[in-house]
């Protein structure tokens, strides 16, 4: 006859027990890469989602290009949400995001920041030189990153890039660019409209007009082999909408 012994469990062994349960039934974590310019109403948007759904948003916020070649270099991203559609593009091309999935969520603008001074009309007959003087004009990577490819183009279209193309200091994204002009560092630059919302140190002194420049639109879709529908439909939700119409991006519909 066999006599079983019991033996009370100690707290330490509880606590790891319970560890144990709880990551069984730990939240889902989504991992969505995002244009930097989208950042403020993403925050919102992702606390918002954590509220709603009991899971989690990770969000890796940089300029879209960057971004693009790291999900083409194998980085674990279930969301891509790209300031332009050229890089979407491209990773749809390589079979990368689901084209299932892929949606026009948002539109933009371009403006012409500064810390102060008068309005000015973006015109051909803009004398941006003159208005920076000894400074520099803060615009992303002007051949990789949307809000620089938009820029350029934006200045191209009136005639004005030549003249201005010595003074451009270029960062790694539109928020860099933003954070120049914030601190100080450079007079003007050219951001989205949604970037200069959100920084108050900041004012818009132009718009650039939109027929100078490709229409912007921010696609998003799942990366292949990602779990992320229900993040996707949470973006196209009335709070998440709401969201982003108060950061000033134009929210786009089902086409």
């Amino acid at each position: 006859m066999f006599r079983f012994m019991f033996r009370p469990v100690s707290r330490r062994c509880l606590a790891a027990l319970l560890t144990i349960c709880a990551t069984g039934v730990a939240a889902d974590t989504v991992t969505v890469f995002a244009a930097a310019s989208t950042k403020t109403a993403l925050d919102e948007i992702s606390a918002l989602y954590a509220g709603s759904t009991g899971n989690r948003a990770v969000v890796s916020f940089a300029g879209s290009s960057a971004l693009a070649r790291q999900i083409e270099s194998g980085a674990p991203a279930d969301v891509f949400i790209s300031a332009d559609t050229g890089w979407m593009d491209r990773l749809e091309d390589q079979g990368l995001v689901d084209p299932a999935t892929r949606r026009d969520l948002l539109g933009n603008s371009l403006v012409l920041i500064g810390t102060g001074g008068d309005p000015v009309a973006i015109t051909p007959d803009l004398d941006l030189p003159a208005l920076l003087g000894n400074g520099r004009l803060a615009m992303a990577l002007v051949d990789a990153v949307p809000a620089g490819i938009y820029g350029k183009a934006a200045l191209q279209g009136l005639g004005l890039w030549q003249g201005v193309a010595p003074h451009v200091a270029q960062t790694d994204n539109v928020r860099a660019a933003l954070a120049l002009v914030a601190s100080g560092e450079a007079p003007l630059g050219i951001t989205y409209v949604t970037d200069a919302v959100a920084e108050p140190r900041v004012t818009v002194l132009g718009r650039f007009p939109a027929e100078s420049h490709p229409r912007i639109v921010y696609p998003a879709a799942a990366v292949t082999g990602g779990a992320a529908l229900d993040f996707l439909d949470f973006l196209r939700s009335p709070r998440a909408r709401a969201a982003f119409a108060a950061q000033e991006f134009v929210v786009l519909g089902d086409e």
